[in-house]
């Protein structure tokens, strides 16, 4: 049995056979390593934060400990969720933070062998790429993995500010 192993910094060491939950963003499947998620939620209630950027949605409790929540739609720049549909949350933690993915759905869990990982092809859409380690090939469709450090980027750019 190949073990799977995340580094510190949730970068994927090749073993030959990777773990990934997958979740629903405006029609696209995207992978995240099974190690970095935490938690998976259902709709929770979200406070908003003043003057914070639009794509934070604000901040939620998860047994007393404040999550920030993070809209991916706005933070890659989809349009918004339709009206009266509810959003989930994945659960990350980056530089010790916890964070809230809020994603449209959670799929299932998939076990993908390592020879079947890509870079980024340049026809990827650049909102996925700039955010992707790389890809899997599925039966009909691409899979970008996430990478958790470079989605959440923005508060290194920030706090330097």
């Amino acid at each position: 049995m190949n073990d799977i192993v995340v580094r510190d910094d949730l970068s994927l060491v090749t073993t030959g056979v990777q773990d990934f939950v997958t979740v629903m963003l405006d029609g696209q499947m995207v992978g995240i390593p099974v190690l970095a998620v935490h938690d998976v939620l259902n709709t929770q209630q979200i406070t908003l934060i003043p003057r914070a950027p639009d794509w934070v949605a604000g901040v939620l409790n998860l047994r007393g400990r404040i999550v920030t929540a993070i809209d991916l739609r706005r933070r890659l720049g989809l349009p918004p969720l339709e009206k009266g549909k509810s959003s989930m949350s994945v659960v990350v933690e980056h530089n010790e933070e916890p964070y809230s993915l809020q994603i449209d759905k959670v799929g299932e869990v998939l076990s993908l062998e390592d020879q079947l990982f890509e870079k980024n092809p340049v026809t990827l859409d650049p909102r996925w790429r700039e955010v992707s380690i790389g890809i899997y090939r599925l039966k009909d469709q691409l899979l970008p993995i996430l990478d958790v450090d470079r989605l959440l980027a923005f508060e290194s750019s920030s706090k330097a500010a």
